[in-house]
């Protein structure tokens, strides 16, 4: 008897102003990959997550933040940091049902070019890569992997925007179905 799969419901939960073009092309690219996925009304930052002197949030304080019936992932314009790092692009609970992007590092203007092709594809990978350790998937060797570890943006270009074959079989074998044959 064949293992029977399941799609990822995915909220998508805007944190304060969020770049609306960005939100729209995360709902629909990753519906394709996932399943279900609704966009939020916007919500405000938790300003107790705000660390006045780095004039970043916290992403751990901001995920824990909200209280979550379905995979949530958060999406803010603002810069994050989190225990030890300078800064993140996201954050996810492992197998839980919370995850947090970052636009504001992901952007080409913060590095002095203009790019929205590029733009979308840093989205893409980071929100696939924190949805990834929701799934239960940890940071992968393999530097072409969505689920490798970013330690800066030339990482995240580098990285393929989806799921490697062995973490594919990991997710498989959770029973998750994943496509990423419609994008």
């Amino acid at each position: 008897m064949a293992k029977k799969t399941k799609k990822l419901k995915i909220k998508i939960q805007p944190l304060g102003y969020v770049n609306k073009p960005a939100v729209e092309f995360l709902r629909s690219t990753l519906s394709n990959i996932f399943g279900d996925v609704e966009v939020l009304k916007p919500l405000p930052h938790n300003e107790f997550c705000y660390d006045r002197f780095r004039r970043k949030y916290i992403s751990t304080c901001l995920l824990k933040s909200f209280d979550v019936d379905d995979v949530t992932l958060f999406v803010t314009e603002h810069d994050l940091f989190a225990d030890m790092m300078n800064f993140v692009f996201g954050e996810a609970e492992l197998n839980g049902k919370r995850a947090i992007i970052s636009l504001y590092r992901l952007k080409p203007e913060f590095y002095g070019s203009k790019d929205d092709d590029l733009f979308f594809q840093r989205v893409l990978k980071e929100a696939v890569h924190e949805l990834g350790h929701v799934l239960g998937l940890v940071h992968c060797k393999n530097p072409k992997c969505v689920m490798h570890f970013s330690n800066s943006i030339l990482d995240t270009d580098f990285k393929e925007w989806r799921y490697c074959d062995d973490c594919m079989k990991k997710l498989s074998k959770l029973g998750m179905e994943v496509n990423f044959s419609k994008i």
